[in-house]
């Protein structure tokens, strides 16, 4: 993904009224960062917004919280929320997944979405891939038992491996699609910036969610 600098976008982000800017400070709180106990979930890797705005709008009953580790993207995102009292169930962060386990505290989190995640194709970063065992062992940590991972790419190859590696980690798939766009219960997805590009040009969406299973 080739990333257009934005001058001075650290700096704007950090002062928007959704991004949090030191969201360790917050492990075990996020229910009182958004005053309510509803539901929390993420969105690792989460772009210029489209989605999560999208699903926080349609779920108000729901918080939302994205990462994103580039200021000059999660600075777009930012745009998109012209009002401070706009989406208030929604946060934002400029952080690195890897920190995943120093911002949330053991099942605070109820589901993760990954959504066309960078495959790292060579075979010496596999394990920088975000459904690695590695990954799926953080998100272990922080969601609670019997919640869920929503994972989407039009990567055959990430999208084969990820489930190999959900398979091998013992999680249940819920759902599982090489076709998303054609299935019934593709009604209400919200597209991302990325598969509505790769989608309109007819390529299949692949997804497939799984549950973690409660510790014995």
């Amino acid at each position: 993904m080739r990333i257009r600098n934005v001058p001075g976008a650290f700096e704007k982000i950090m002062a928007h009224s959704h991004v949090v800017s030191k969201p360790m400070e917050h492990k075990g709180r996020w229910k009182e960062v958004f005053g309510n106990g509803n539901p929390i979930h993420l969105e690792l890797g989460m772009g210029k917004g489209r989605f999560i705005l999208g699903h926080a709008q349609a779920h108000p009953d729901v918080n939302y919280i994205g990462f994103e580790k580039f200021s000059s993207v999660l600075y777009r995102a930012t745009e998109k929320i012209d009002h401070p009292g706009h989406h208030p169930n929604v946060r934002l962060l400029l952080e690195d997944v890897a920190n995943l386990t120093d911002i949330f505290e053991e099942n605070e989190v109820e589901r993760i979405y990954l959504n066309f995640s960078d495959p790292w194709p060579k075979d010496r970063h596999v394990r920088r891939r975000l459904t690695h065992r590695d990954f799926l062992e953080k998100y272990s940590r922080v969601l609670g038992p019997c919640c869920d991972l929503v994972f989407k790419t039009d990567n055959q190859k990430l999208f084969d491996f990820s489930v190999e590696e959900m398979k091998a980690y013992g999680l249940e798939i819920v759902e599982y699609t090489r076709d998303l766009h054609n299935i019934p219960y593709a009604e209400g997805n919200i597209m991302t910036e990325y598969e509505k590009k790769f989608s309109g040009k007819g390529h299949p969406i692949y997804r497939v969610a799984v549950r973690f299973r409660p510790q014995p």
